[in-house]
């Protein structure tokens, strides 16, 4: 067995409670024993054992040993090579994956995004050392139940503060994704930064501009978890980290709305995100429904108040190119794009069953509850009393219910006859007719629903395509 300077610490080691070591899975305390058992160490590290002691849900838990890989592959039958070159090896025990990782230490990092030298350590208070904030720099053994904690991570845990590892300035120049995790780590543990802390986030902007779009969105969506995703966006704004991600919200700042609204755009859009409920996408959509506002103002005549003309559409078009770049999923971006583009729900209690039929066929059946949950969102953000607001979006929530309920024919393929009836009357040629033709019948259906039967539909159609020839006989020719 190799010797450790685990033994040898002078630093005061705590316990968990029975609660906090009960929340550690059997199966992670016997990978430690096996470690153990076969001359090493194993230690439980990072977000994890944080999480343990926040009493939050934990989905991935990370093991520090004194192993090298080489002794991984041979203390574990099944073991997966995945981060072998930074000593990082995945072990299938019992049938779970956990990441298993060599304790190290780092050498300079030249581009700001990795180390340029990794290698190997004893030493657990070392590797410590490396990491990013001192409530991640927190360890447990639990077969000594000893927690190890050099770097004063229990006390901030216990003051809500975020501070950095050892100097600020060079922890995040190392890795410039560092700052925009701890502006995501005020949000999701809604801790506090501390001033020293983000006195050097301003400083490490430049290398923060190297990090690869993938890594920055997958924070961003890790952010939107959060409770409150604002209070990280904040952070963002304020150290300069939108100002390389996304500008456009930077302008939201002091941008001025109209008479409907207590707060201007940015704080509008940070009360929009906090208030919606739902997924990644449905906080997304939240973020940049109005993302258009600040280049669409103007002030209007007739009013003498401030108008945002079109931002809905200019708006879709700008999520768009964001969530390109940033090279978030197809779906992702479509369901944002589409919720940005509808965003404004103008419902009154005056409108026929065929305009709500119309409402959702031009958002879609899949569109209608999200975009209602961001509708109702975009109200609460407003800043002012918008009961009446609230109530006028469940009136339509409920006829949007009954109207589906009753078997609505929302769109073309929900119409009693198909493109094989449209061939049939075309002498079989296709081509963009056929679509026009069948949503020429839908808008008929979508007015009178009673004309959704084969044969009142084929009528229309005859009609439709007779006029439609008249139509082309009575173009003068060139």
């Amino acid at each position: 067995m190799r010797a450790g300077p685990w033994a040898a610490t002078n630093r005061p080691m705590l316990a968990l409670t029975t609660t906090q070591r009960e929340a550690i899975p059997d199966d992670v305390v016997d990978l430690c024993r096996r470690l153990r058992d076969n001359g090493e160490r194993g230690w439980i590290v990072g977000g994890c054992i944080r999480d343990v002691l926040l009493g939050r849900p934990i989905s991935d838990w990370d093991v520090a040993t004194s192993a090298t890989p080489d002794r991984v592959q041979k203390i574990f039958r099944k073991v997966i090579p995945t981060g072998i070159e930074h000593g990082t090896v995945t072990v299938l025990h019992r049938g779970t994956p956990y990441e298993v990782t060599t304790l190290r230490g780092e050498g300079a990092y030249t581009d700001g995004r990795r180390p340029d030298q990794v290698f190997f350590v004893t030493d657990i208070e070392r590797d410590l050392a490396r990491r990013d904030f001192t409530v991640n720099a927190i360890a447990y053994d639990p077969l000594d139940e000893r927690l190890i904690d050099p770097l004063g991570g229990l006390a901030d845990l216990e003051a809500r503060s975020l501070r950095a590892v050892g100097d600020a300035a060079e922890r995040f120049g190392e890795d410039g994704l560092r700052i925009l995790r701890g502006a995501r780590f005020t949000a999701t543990l809604g801790f506090d930064l501390d001033p020293t802390t983000e006195a050097a986030f301003h400083g490490a902007i430049g290398v923060f501009s190297k990090v690869s779009r993938e890594r920055v969105r997958d924070e961003w969506i890790k952010t939107m978890r959060a409770e409150r995703p604002s209070r990280a966006f904040d952070v963002m704004r304020r150290t300069g980290i939108l100002d390389v991600t996304l500008p456009e919200l930077v302008q939201q700042y002091g941008c001025e709305q109209n008479k409907w609204h207590a707060y201007d755009v940015w704080h509008h859009t940070m009360a929009v995100l906090d208030a919606i409920v739902g997924d990644a996408t449905d906080k997304l959509s939240a973020l940049l429904h109005d993302i258009a506002k600040p280049r669409t103002r103007a002030m209007s005549d007739k009013t003498n108040d401030y108008t945002f003309y079109n931002h809905e559409r200019v708006g879709a078009d700008m999520a768009d190119a964001f969530l390109r770049e940033y090279r978030f999923s197809n779906d992702e971006r479509q369901q944002v794009v589409h919720l940005v583009r509808h965003h404004l729900v103008c419902y009154q209690s005056s409108w026929t069953d065929a305009a709500v039929r119309r409402f959702v066929q031009r958002v879609g059946r899949e569109g209608v509850d999200p975009l209602l949950r961001l509708a109702q969102a975009d109200a609460l953000g407003k800043g002012r009393p918008v009961e009446e607001e609230l109530a006028s979006l469940e009136e339509l929530r409920g006829r949007v219910a009954s109207l589906m309920a009753a078997g609505a024919a929302l769109s073309t393929g929900d119409l009693a006859i198909d493109g094989r009836d449209v061939l049939a009357r075309l002498d079989g040629r296709g081509g963009p007719i056929v679509g026009e033709l069948l949503r020429e019948l839908l808008e008929a259906v979508l007015e009178d629903p009673s004309l959704n039967a084969r044969d009142p539909l084929l009528r229309a159609l005859d009609a439709a395509v007779t006029r439609r020839r008249q139509g082309a006989q009575e173009e003068p020719k060139a």
